[in-house]
């Protein structure tokens, strides 16, 4: 059974991650073949960062996707804050319509906001799809996992630590800042980056409320509808890499914390 669960494994990793190693070897060939290697060569990579079209749209992805993650941080972790001190019905009634960005098509999302985009811009004359309806719709479906991420650190935090800190003479907002953020820190640098991340890879809402901003998902996909160019490897083999060192900080994050709780609650025991 371990041998066929062995197997069973390493087909899965193949088949996920086959497609991926054949498109970052042949980011380096030196043709435009896709199944021919003439040789090794980084021209792909240079004629990659001539185009001025990709550039441009590297440009609005990664602004919009640090605009989005900065404000969705902001109000997922003052909304988790809030969720926190709920009622257990109110909780739940809140919890339920902030997960339901994240269960609802994404193709649903962005038609509905592309719709409200353009009731707004044609009835009040504001709102015209653009950099600044991309962030908003990145901010709506980016908010839930800030809020995810937040939450349990809240859960995790002795509930009367911040009333400790106030009885201390601390002022409220004092208490906040040098009690309560350092505890949830990690969850919302974790939720910070899944932010980023998401708003850097989503196509299909950028699609509808983009007007003619060109964000990178998009510009990918109008570079696939022509000619296949090699360029596209090279551009696929970097965002992958970007996502793979984001998840690894992640990763590193969670792994750290957890010793730190270990440790803490070693020093509880022997206390």
């Amino acid at each position: 059974m371990k041998t066929v669960s062995k197997l069973y494994t390493g087909l899965i990793f193949l088949f996920l991650y086959a497609p991926i190693v054949v498109l970052m070897v042949f980011s380096f060939n030196d043709s435009k073949s896709r199944v021919v290697w003439n040789g090794f060569t980084f021209d792909w990579y240079r004629r990659l960062f001539e185009d001025k079209e990709i550039l441009n749209a590297l440009s609005n992805t990664l602004i919009i996707a640090v605009i989005t993650a900065v404000c969705a941080t902001v109000l997922g972790t003052a909304a988790a804050i809030g969720i926190r001190g709920m009622n257990k019905w109110m909780k739940r009634t809140v919890m339920n319509l902030t997960n339901l960005p994240m269960v609802n098509p994404e193709i649903v999302t962005g038609v509905s906001m592309l719709l409200l985009f353009v009731f707004l811009n044609d009835r009040i004359g504001i709102l015209k799809p653009g950099m600044v309806t991309l962030i908003i719709a990145h901010i709506t479906f980016s908010l839930p996992y800030v809020v995810l991420n937040v939450l349990p650190k809240l859960r995790q935090m002795d509930p009367h630590l911040y009333e400790a800190a106030q009885d201390l003479g601390c002022a409220p907002a004092s208490a906040f800042f040098k009690v309560v953020l350092p505890e949830i820190m990690p969850g919302i640098v974790t939720g910070m980056i899944m932010a980023f991340t998401l708003s850097i890879d989503d196509f299909v809402i950028s699609y509808f409320t983009s007007g003619t901003t060109q964000t990178l998902p998009i510009a990918i996909y109008s570079m696939t509808r022509k000619i296949v160019s090699p360029e596209i490897n090279a551009l696929s083999t970097l965002l992958f890499g970007a996502v793979m060192v984001l998840l690894i900080v992640i990763n590193l994050r969670q792994i750290r914390d957890q010793r730190k709780q270990k440790l803490r609650r070693k020093g509880a025991v022997k206390a």
